[in-house]
């Protein structure tokens, strides 16, 4: 296969914002999505999967551990972006089940034009709300629901709640886990009070992240691992620890300082998550 797209779409108007596709200099078909100048989502066409973002990395580890190597899992994903983590499945675990729930119409069909996915009858991308996705999924459903969904770099405050936590405890299947990517900086005031509103509801949590991160010296991304039953901690902390990006993992009692006396959100309080400090994020690729 030839060198193709070299040169990259303008930047175009969708629902949600301006979206970028930005060429990735070091990989043949490789690009880079962004939104409002935020980085969402790295493709690699050629393969599926080489993951570049550090977050999606440690999500891909968690999945990884969640059954037998390549067993069939049924996944439903939160938001869609490029569509990384659906292409890293169907790649690594041929025949899963997987749902993908984007709220932006128009940048599905950017993605559906600009970095097709092959043609896979278990893949479906639909656009949609991603609470009402959940709260419309049948009991039991699910083996993963990966949240990663952010509007203008924050998650949505309907997002972060004991009430949608358990809706998404609802539709796992027994054994089942969440996989929520978000993003806090110091003090960790939000995200303590989102592990209290998982863990009210999974018990069995564990969380990925950057040590600076959990210094409370930068702003960047948590990943929160769930279910009814611990997750595979200590090959968790292994893969976390010999990653590109190397990482720590937190539970237990160190999860519980962590939280503190922090309290759990509910709907009628919730918040979106703080947005980044200015220049978090570069301005383009």
């Amino acid at each position: 296969m030839g060198r193709t797209r070299r040169t990259a779409p303008p930047t175009v108007q969708v629902d949600t914002g301006m979206a970028q596709l930005a060429v990735d200099p070091d990989r043949r078909r490789a690009y880079t999505l962004l939104l409002d100048g935020t980085q969402q989502s790295h493709v690699d066409l050629d393969d599926p999967t080489h993951l570049e973002f550090e977050y999606v990395r440690r999500i891909a580890a968690a999945v990884d551990l969640a059954a037998p190597a390549g067993r069939p899992l049924r996944v439903l994903h939160l938001g869609g972006g490029a569509l990384t983590l659906p292409r890293y499945l169907a790649a690594t675990r041929p025949g899963s089940s997987q749902r993908v729930v984007e709220i932006d119409a128009a940048l599905a069909e950017l993605v559906r034009r600009e970095l097709p996915w092959p043609p896979d009858r278990n893949l479906r991308v639909r656009v949609g709300d991603a609470r009402a996705a959940v709260e419309g999924a049948r009991s039991g459903s699910y083996d993963l629901v990966i949240a990663d969904v952010f509007a203008g770099a924050r998650t949505p405050a309907r997002l972060t709640s004991v009430e949608f936590v358990a809706e998404v405890a609802r539709v796992l299947a027994p054994g089942g886990q969440l996989l929520s990517n978000v993003a806090d900086g110091p003090p960790l005031r939000w995200a303590r009070r989102h592990l209290a509103s998982v863990r009210h509801v999974l018990p069995g949590i564990c969380l990925i992240a950057d040590a600076a991160v959990l210094r409370q010296r930068r702003y960047g991304n948590l990943v929160v691992v769930a279910g009814k039953t611990l997750p595979r901690v200590a090959d968790l902390a292994r893969r976390a620890a010999g990653d590109w990006f190397p990482s720590r993992v937190v539970h237990g009692t160190e999860l519980d300082r962590l939280i503190a006396d922090a309290t759990p959100i509910d709907d009628a309080t919730a918040q979106p998550s703080p947005p980044p400090p200015n220049k978090t994020f570069p301005d383009g690729l």
